[in-house]
């Protein structure tokens, strides 16, 4: 009997049509939004893959008792049991590195924009208000310092591209071992957390949700950055106290912010960012376009292949 994968969200027509061929797939990409069918679905299931949407813990894990794999269609984990998932031998294959491009093409983008603070501008230009004094004050990125707050594979792929545009690189990793020639892309030796965000003219995180990090960005360290610094978070939406940059914009005490992630999502009614200056939101896209789609999609589907085939 083929083995049998369910994959309860959007994945490239490509990579299911790959998979189709070698086993029994149930592809259904809105299946994370019926629980009832999705937990009806697992007990077969010999491989399941997600995105970030689909929680892969308690009843649902639970209703799962054959599955071997667990596919990620990004890097993230903060949505999957992983403790449970080792204590059960389920390997899980996050897609590491195929979605780096364009997480850090978003980084650089978020820069330009908030350091020259003009992209906003359109309405006022089309009602006649002419803003042009106000928006002559925006700032090249050349000469600026860009803090990259976790210095993995994306935030060394963002620093090369941003010292590709005239700017200074620094970061902070606790992590990665002092010796590392990744730290070459970067000015001086390692920063500490406080160091960086005192520094850099743009922050950006790079860095996984855990207990460790969780709230990592709060008011005593927001209130570090430079007033007018740019914010940007593509990491997790848990890192950081959106009611302080909030505040922070509306007082003028940071200069933009960039937000990709958040606590929580959709951004429930009453959300504190709402109507806060120089904010720019964006749903969880930063890592996905049409060429990362394809790299991610292929890259798992790959992988849980051999994984099943090797089992």
């Amino acid at each position: 009997m083929s083995a049998r994968i369910v994959i309860s969200e959007f994945m490239d027509a490509p990579a299911v049509a790959r998979l189709s061929a070698r086993f029994d797939v149930d592809y259904r990409p809105k299946l994370v939004d019926d629980e009832h069918a999705l937990e009806a679905a697992l007990p077969a299931a010999d491989a399941w893959i997600v995105r970030n949407r689909t929680p892969v813990r308690g009843r649902l894990l639970d209703s799962a008792a054959r599955l071997r794999v667990i596919g990620r269609l990004g890097v993230g984990l903060d949505n999957i049991d992983v403790d449970t998932c080792n204590a059960r031998g389920i390997q899980v294959i996050p897609a590491s590195g195929a979605n780096a491009e364009s997480v850090a093409e978003y980084v650089v983008t978020a820069a330009l924009g908030g350091l020259r603070g003009v992209f906003f501008s359109t309405r006022a230009v089309e009602a006649g208000t002419w803003p042009r004094q106000m928006l002559s004050q925006g700032r090249e990125a050349a000469g600026k310092i860009m803090g990259l707050v976790g210095f993995g594979s994306i935030g060394q792929l963002t620093a090369r591209k941003a010292r590709a545009l005239g700017m200074r690189t620094i970061a902070y990793d606790p992590y990665l071992p002092a010796a590392d020639p990744a730290w070459q892309l970067v000015e001086g030796p390692p920063r500490t957390l406080e160091e960086l965000l005192a520094q850099s003219d743009v922050v950006s995180l790079h860095v996984p949700l855990n207990a460790e990090t969780r709230g990592l960005l709060d008011e005593r360290r927001l209130g570090l950055m430079k007033r007018d610094a740019v914010l940007i978070n593509t990491a997790r939406g848990g890192l950081v106290d959106e009611a302080v940059v909030a505040a922070m914009l509306r007082s003028g005490r940071l200069g933009s912010a960039a937000l990709d992630v958040f606590e929580q999502e959709p951004l429930p009614p009453g959300t504190a960012l709402a109507g806060a200056p120089r904010l720019l939101c964006t749903p969880h896209i930063a890592g996905i376009t049409v060429e990362s789609n394809e790299r991610v999609s292929a890259l798992i589907a790959e992988r849980v292949a051999a994984a099943l085939e090797q089992a």
